[in-house]
């Protein structure tokens, strides 16, 4: 099954927790924002499968629960 991810950075307090179970998925912007390097954050890129495990521990593992995990594209909207 596919599995695409995006991080909300409104709710992101940058704990880092995601980039420490991921790092191959997610990495930081210079604001110190959380976000998925697979394809900018957008939502649109499948997760390689050999990495769901990893993506699903990192949204567990989310205090503010800002990691969204879906088997369609997210198609996060631009600012």
């Amino acid at each position: 099954m596919a599995k695409y991810v995006c991080v909300n950075q409104e709710t992101c307090i940058s704990c880092g927790s995601c980039g420490a179970i991921a790092p191959e998925v997610f990495d930081y912007d210079d604001s110190g924002l959380a976000y998925v390097h697979l394809d900018g954050n957008e939502g649109r890129s499948e997760v390689p499968e050999d990495l769901h495990d990893d993506v699903d521990d990192a949204c567990e593992e989310c205090p503010t629960d800002s990691i969204k995990t879906s088997d369609e594209p997210i198609l996060v909207p631009k600012d």
